[in-house]
């Protein structure tokens, strides 16, 4: 006979209120146990400060372009609940660190990464979320020393040269043309080990910014080059195929270029500054400002045995991005001519943009090498640790897949109910991967991946990514008649 009332799954009444009554008695024990060992807290001076120290105090500081500094606890402690909500963004647009590669896909080794484990986010959140207590003085770590003024990311520059100095005027269209070079004082030739530009702007820093693009700085972009001129103001030759040397596009935001050790770029003697395309946007207030170029050199008599391209790889003919629609998708491809090895990734989006993911296709292998969001005030290229770098053959196809968002939850969009396309402008899009590549002679593609085994050890995976052919080793070269 039932004890009670069935539920049809196998439980009674009966069995429900004596499992209850089970669970009053043992639920006390289990909160006893629990309270037995409770949680570590977790506090600015020993969890928190190292974080911030690692990743956060090159910009956040006097002086710099973060809005509030959080050298000190007192500095942090109001913005608690915004470092957690910023933190806790990850890979996409407004994260901090500004750094959006997606960890769950891909290669996830590169230079200069100040992004934050799963862990430390969880922290900042604990800690926020605990009334962010101070904690003991003495698990306080030894306060980081800055040098006056504004840093230098790459290391201190061995030439500063200033750009013309501009004013945009506040809430005017997007402006994009050319402006007069700019002499270099170098009296002979240097090879470049790095070069980071950093615009220097009389924006007041408790002032209004756009909702939208355009909001503390007011060079979205340059495209530039360096050329030789004659006594009389003139270009010797300013093509890019003939006397002047292309550099990586500054961007809103962008990290310093590190050329590879052994593929350093030539600055000529007596050469220019030439600005082939800036696009300037306004912000919320009249802005005066500048570009500052930062040259660090390799030591005279430094020869490279490589040299670096800039990749370019991009659609701007056929970007049809529809109203009101988010995750649409724009494709583009480029077969590598010849064994290549890829030293940087940089997504380059306008408004619309949300992230952009690179492939490498081999035969019938896709592998995804990189994943990263993507945020218009504040772009990224991401440099492959060298043990990681992809290493590609002869033929491999490079593609790249956007993901646009022309929806009211993009905050970048004026107006989702228009159709966009390609154009120079911020609410039009641009699509195309800025990166770095080093082109690789056969014997060289060989030699780097004899290398990239040899630190992998003989445990090395099946699949390596970003190297398809790593595991594929050649057989021994026959001796020529002479070494018979």
């Amino acid at each position: 006979m039932a004890v009670g009332k069935s539920f049809g799954w196998g439980l009674t009444i009966g069995t429900v209120l004596f499992g209850a009554a089970i669970a009053g008695v043992i639920a006390p024990i289990a909160v006893k146990a629990e309270q037995a060992t409770p949680a570590p807290e977790v506090t600015f001076t020993k969890d928190i400060a190292p974080i911030l120290q690692r990743s956060c105090q090159n910009c956040h500081r006097p002086g710099q372009v973060a809005p509030m500094s959080l050298l000190t606890y007192e500095d942090a402690r109001p913005w608690a609940r915004a470092m957690k909500q910023r933190t806790g963004l990850r890979d996409k647009a407004g994260v901090m660190p500004p750094w959006y590669i997606e960890k769950n896909i891909g290669i996830q080794h590169y230079k200069n990464d100040p992004s934050l484990s799963d862990g430390e986010v969880a922290k900042i959140a604990k800690w926020a979320d605990t009334g962010a207590p101070r904690g003991n003085v003495a698990d306080l770590p030894i306060a980081r020393t800055f040098q006056d003024g504004a840093s230098w990311h790459a290391g201190e520059p061995d030439l500063i040269v200033e750009s013309p100095a501009i004013t945009v005027k506040a809430n005017t269209p997007d402006w994009w043309g050319e402006f007069e070079p700019t002499k270099i004082p170098l009296t002979e030739d240097r090879y470049v080990a790095s070069v980071e530009i950093r615009e220097v702007n009389d924006f007041a820093k408790d002032a209004a910014g756009r909702d939208t693009v355009g909001q503390r700085y007011v060079w979205h972009h340059l495209i530039w080059a360096t050329a030789e001129f004659n006594g009389s103001g003139d270009a010797i030759d300013a093509s890019l195929t003939d006397g002047a040397v292309g550099w990586p596009v500054h961007e809103v935001g962008r990290n310093a270029d590190v050329f590879e050790p052994n593929a350093g770029r030539l600055l000529k003697a007596n050469s220019s500054i030439i600005y082939q395309s800036a696009h300037l946007h306004a912000g919320g207030a009249d802005v005066k400002s500048k570009l500052l170029f930062g040259f660090r050199f390799h030591p005279k008599g430094y020869k490279p045995a490589r040299r670096s391209t800039l990749r370019n790889l991009g659609n701007g003919l056929d970007i049809d991005i529809k109203p009101n629609e988010a995750n649409q998708q724009l494709h583009a491809y480029l077969v590598l001519q010849q064994p290549t090895k890829i030293a940087t990734f940089e997504p380059h989006l306008h408004a619309p943009g949300q992230r952009m993911c690179l492939e490498a296709i081999w035969g019938i292998n896709i592998q995804t090498l990189t994943c990263a969001g993507y945020d218009h005030n504040w772009v990224r290229q991401y440099e492959y640790d060298d043990d990681h770098a992809p290493i590609l053959p002869r033929g491999t196809i490079l593609h790249i897949i956007g993901y646009m968002d022309n929806t009211p939850n993009n905050k970048n969009i004026p107006d989702p109910r228009n159709w966009q396309g390609s154009g120079n402008r911020s609410i039009a899009n641009m699509f195309i991967d800025l990166g770095q590549s080093v082109p690789l002679t056969d014997n060289e593609f060989q030699v780097e991946m004899a290398e990239r085994r040899r630190k992998l050890g003989a445990n090395r995976p099946d699949v390596i990514i970003g190297c398809p052919l790593c595991n594929v080793i050649p057989p021994p070269a026959k001796p020529t008649a002479q070494q018979q």
